[in-house]
């Protein structure tokens, strides 16, 4: 599996936790649709800069640490944000209540 296609994996099974995981779920609903986007972004862009800090701290091999490797992490953040937006609008919405 390349890299572009476990970030394009991630991105749609964030959206799916906050879809369908009752807790996440209810509270989730409740804030405005741009609060809704902006947090997803957050929570991806919070692991791809885990992901890219703690490769350059050695404890993992996901990016090397470098320029490159910082510019590959930023395209992986967004792909994972255009497929994480796309599975949101796309997946039904249910009512918490439901």
């Amino acid at each position: 599996m390349t890299p572009e296609t476990l970030a394009l994996i991630a991105g749609v099974v964030i959206s799916l936790i906050f879809s369908y995981i009752p807790g996440l779920k209810t509270w989730f609903e409740t804030l405005a649709p741009d609060m809704k986007r902006l947090f997803m972004l957050g929570v991806l862009f919070v692991v791809t800069a885990a992901l890219f800090g703690l490769s350059c701290a050695g404890l993992f091999a996901y990016f090397p640490c470098t320029w490159a490797g910082a510019w590959e992490a930023l395209q992986l953040f967004i792909l994972a944000a255009i497929a994480n937006q796309t599975a949101y609008q796309l997946s039904p919405k249910v009512h918490a209540n439901s």
